[in-house]
């Protein structure tokens, strides 16, 4: 599933009712979480989190902006952060399914209605920027609020979007796009800070002065400092000493973990902190982590254990978890840590246990239904597949097939997983379209409307069986491969699997057929129509070799 970050810094961090109204104002918006709102009273600025879908993380951050605007009048603001607008700065990160352009684009969709709508001006910058200067912050808030008079007469800030005037109640606004950053502390058994600091210096990407053999500062012909380059980008850090923890640590900011995950870090500060006599006793992350980043430490330890990854992901991040020590400080919760996990639904279908999902189904209620039904044997078949190859790895007998088995079981794990997530988005889709049909249709405006809502949820409920059978035909292939190279004492599981696979395959085209007489677009009914049809047969032609192939090995 798409999902997006966004962290909005308004100039205000003492009025408790504004901050309130602000996050209500988010809250108003369906499938995004607001996350956190972190008030500072002397930097007189809130930072606000908010995740989920990105249409709606959009919606979310311009009526959060909006009420911003109404609520905070910058002529009357003070305090120690720089800051030019009401809402000062607002970036969109992208957490899992995104890209940074992706983010970039949804920085123009706001700003574009910001400065329309609302008379903002707003400049983009960062990952977003329209001009290579303006993709560092400082540069854009240059002079900050007190600045922007002038900088309305100078055709050089003449803004991306909304008036190239001076807004004197709410300032101007810089939107954008970057990476998450990742606040990480690596903790040492010592209490010295400036070993602590030291080890920082080395790591951070800034580096550390130069010095000789006697501790003198080293300077080139010009006279400047001498630097010798840290040793990982995107890296900044620092050391100091905790008195609630009664020790040092390292203080670390990740700007990109994609290029500088905190396992690197970590594991090079061990090494380095061991050669200067000192340990390494666990690591502390500060607020929340995509899955993603976890889930990679977690597979660097695995493999360096030389252990399968083809696993449940809570289980790699559990490995995460140990291996790096983030629980030594204090408990270390996936519910609470993991974004993706934080703002997941409460109620959804996956959710439930196989009992309270059976007794739903059997209900009068519409819903879940052969759908989410598809959806889950789709997910038990790449479980199946999953199983069977961890249980051929490392297993006598099968040493030659072992790098095949390691390879599969993690194809399994992400095709149960993709599945499980259609389950609810089977079930979602059928309520959508249920909503459309109860809008009204007295007027000719509410007629067409009506008509245009019918269509969209109509192909989403078309769309969504018809990627559980794409997942169901992965699934089919897995079974195949496995069948092939895994542990003959689970033969029959890799028959089950095909089996599972072909059920989830049929169960979703009949889905699809049942919706399609609902769309009234042609060229999309013909698309889809022979589409799902050449997946059903390749679906069926595969189930049908798995089973002569089980059955022949099994007799």
């Amino acid at each position: 599933m798409k999902l997006m970050e966004c962290v909005p810094n308004f100039s205000e961090g003492r009025d408790k009712a504004v901050l309130d109204a602000i996050a209500a104002a988010i809250r108003t918006v369906k499938n995004v979480t607001l996350l956190d709102v972190d008030p500072g009273a002397d930097t007189n600025r809130t930072v606000f989190t908010m995740a989920g879908e990105p249409e709606s993380v959009v919606e979310a951050a311009f009526q959060a902006i909006k009420k911003a605007a109404e609520l905070i009048d910058m002529s009357k603001h003070h305090g120690e952060h720089p800051r030019m607008g009401a809402t000062d700065v607002c970036p969109f990160i992208p957490i899992s399914e995104m890209t940074m352009e992706e983010c970039a684009q949804y920085a123009r969709i706001l700003g574009k209605r910001v400065g329309e709508e609302l008379g903002i001006p707003v400049y983009l910058y960062e990952q977003a920027a329209s001009k290579p200067e303006w993709q560092n912050l400082a540069t854009v808030r240059s002079g900050e609020y007190e600045a922007l008079p002038a900088k309305a007469q100078d055709p050089a800030w003449k803004p991306d979007f909304g008036p190239h005037t001076f807004n004197a109640r709410s300032g101007a606004t810089a939107i954008g796009a970057r990476e998450f950053l990742i606040a990480y502390n690596i903790n040492l058994n010592t209490r010295d800070k400036k070993k602590a600091h030291e080890l920082a210096l080395t790591i951070r990407e800034s580096g550390k002065p130069a010095r000789d053999a006697a501790g003198k500062l080293l300077k080139d012909d010009k006279g400047n400092k001498v630097t010798i380059p840290g040793l990982f980008q995107n890296c900044k850090a620092v050391g100091w000493y905790i008195d609630a923890y009664n020790r040092a640590q390292i203080s670390i900011n990740l700007t990109n973990y994609k290029v500088t995950p905190a396992h690197k870090v970590l594991d090079k500060v061990r090494e380095l902190a061991a050669e200067m006599g000192i340990q390494v006793t666990g690591s502390e992350l500060v607020g929340l982590i995509p899955k993603a980043a976890l889930l990679e430490s977690g597979i660097h330890y695995l493999n360096k254990m030389n252990e399968s990854t083809g696993i449940p992901e809570r289980m790699i991040m559990e490995t995460a978890v140990q291996s790096m020590g983030l629980a030594e400080l204090g408990p270390f919760e996936l519910d609470k840590k993991v974004i993706e996990y934080s703002i997941a639904k409460q109620d959804s279908l996956a959710a439930l246990t196989v009992t309270g999902f059976c007794d739903l189904l059997s209900t009068d209620a519409p819903a879940p239904g052969g759908g989410s039904v598809a959806a889950l044997c789709a997910a038990m078949s790449g479980a199946l597949s999953a199983m069977v190859s961890n249980l051929t790895i490392d297993k006598k007998g099968y040493e030659k097939v072992r790098e095949d088995a390691v390879r599969l079981a993690p194809l399994g794990q992400d095709i149960k997983l993709k599945a499980i997530q259609c389950i609810d988005k089977d079930t979602d889709a059928f309520y959508e379209m249920m909503d459309a049909m109860r809008l009204p249709k007295k007027t000719d405006e509410e007629i067409a409307l009506r008509d245009a809502m019918l269509e969209k949820t109509t192909q989403k409920a078309i769309l969504i069986p018809l990627e559980t059978l794409e997942l169901s035909l992965e699934a089919l292939k897995l079974a195949t491969q496995v069948a092939v190279i895994g542990n003959t004492n689970a033969i029959s599981d890799a028959g089950v699997a095909g089996l599972t696979a072909l059920a989830a395959a049929k169960a979703a085209y009949y889905n699809i057929l049942i919706n399609m007489s609902g769309s009234n677009d042609p060229a999309f009914k013909t698309e889809i129509t022979s589409k799902a049809a050449s997946l059903i047969a390749e679906c069926e032609s595969l189930a049908k070799a798995i089973e002569q192939d089980i059955f022949g090995r099994l007799s």
